[in-house]
Formats: structure tokens, C-alpha cells, sequence
């Protein structure tokens, strides 16, 4: 089983993931792409952001030792190319976004479930304004469009989870739970 924890920064996917293989060890976890990358010093922008997508989506379509749940899937870069664009903050070549298409729906054909994390008051996670709070609902706004393009998710059950803590994390179990259950029923 394949999951994705996609939400924009600042939306609690961290501390979900962190949550959910404390009690399940048995995951195989996919870090945020940026681990993987030497672009600490980098501002975001759209090249740093398609290379992200390149590695979250090369990493979803290798084999897998067991239960995988990635932080971050290529859904989230395409989604933060789509709002630098929508900003105008980049000028993004249509190239670059059409290829992104291409290379994150190949990846998401492999993902199983897809747990959005959107952006509401109510869970009360608040992050400095130094972090680019116009990109972040920018994002937020993309990645929910593009979560509804069935031509770019596959087959993959899409959950947005809200809430506190405790109530992300018992949605998420639920959810994997009954992906599970219904592919072995089937």
C-alpha cells in the first residue's frame, strides 16, 4: 500500500506522518523531498520545485519493501509551480507544468490513497509570516483543483483530513484501514 501526505507548508503533514509511524513501525517512510536535495540556502522557486516533483515521483514508482507513506508527493510541487505562476511570480515555462503533468500522474498510478491536508481556521496551525503565507494559500488552492483531476490521480482514494492532533491521526488510521479492507474484500 502506497500513501501520500500532500498539504502545503505549514499544514501539519510532519507531524501527521510522525504520528502514524510512531504507532505503525512496520511503514516504510519517504521524507519531504527537500531532505533530499542541497538547497537549504535556495529560496523556492520554480526549478527547485520541479526538481522536488522529480524526486517525489521517481521515489513513488520504485519498489517498495513493504507499506510506504511519503510526505509530499509530486501533486504538491505541480501544485507549487501551478501558484508561482498564478502569482506571478515565476514565469513558468508550459513545458516545465506539462511535464510535471505527465511525470505525476505516471507517479500517482502507483499511489494508493491520497491524504490532502487543506488549509482551515479551525485546526489552528499557524506558522510565522516569514513563511510566505501567500504562496501557501496559493498552493493550497492548486493542490485541491489538481486533487480533483481524476486524469492526474488515477485510481487513488483521495481523503482530506482536518481537525486537532488526535483527530488527523485517527483519520488517517481509519482511512488506511478501510483502503485495506476493501482491497482485500475485492
Amino acid at each position: 500500500m502506497r500513501v501520500v501526505i500532500s498539504g502545503t507548508h505549514g499544514s501539519g503533514k510532519s507531524t501527521l506522518l510522525g504520528d502514524f509511524v510512531a504507532s505503525h513501525p512496520e511503514w516504510h517512510v519517504l521524507p519531504d523531498p527537500y531532505e533530499d536535495i542541497d538547497a537549504a540556502a535556495d529560496e523556492p522557486g520554480a526549478l527547485l520545485f520541479a526538481h522536488q516533483l522529480g524526486i517525489a515521483a521517481s521515489r513513488l514508482l520504485e519498489p517498495a519493501p513493504g507499506p510506504v507513506l511519503a510526505e509530499r508527493g509530486p501533486l504538491d510541487f505541480l501544485a507549487y509551480l501551478s501558484a508561482m505562476q498564478s502569482l506571478g511570480r515565476a514565469i513558468v515555462d508550459s513545458e516545465l507544468i506539462e511535464r510535471g503533468y505527465e511525470l505525476t500522474a505516471a507517479a500517482m498510478h502507483s499511489v494508493d490513497l491520497l491524504v490532502i491536508l487543506p488549509l482551515n481556521r479551525r485546526d489552528a496551525i499557524s506558522i510565522g509570516e516569514s513563511e510566505d503565507l501567500e504562496l501557501r494559500d496559493a498552493m493550497d488552492i492548486a493542490l485541491l483543483e489538481y486533487a480533483d483531476d481524476s486524469d492526474l490521480i488515477g485510481n487513488a482514494t483521495v481523503t482530506e483530513i482536518a481537525g486537532d492532533r488526535d483527530r488527523r491521526l485517527l483519520l488517517l488510521e481509519r482511512a488506511v484501514r478501510e483502503h485495506r479492507d476493501a482491497s482485500v474484500a475485492s
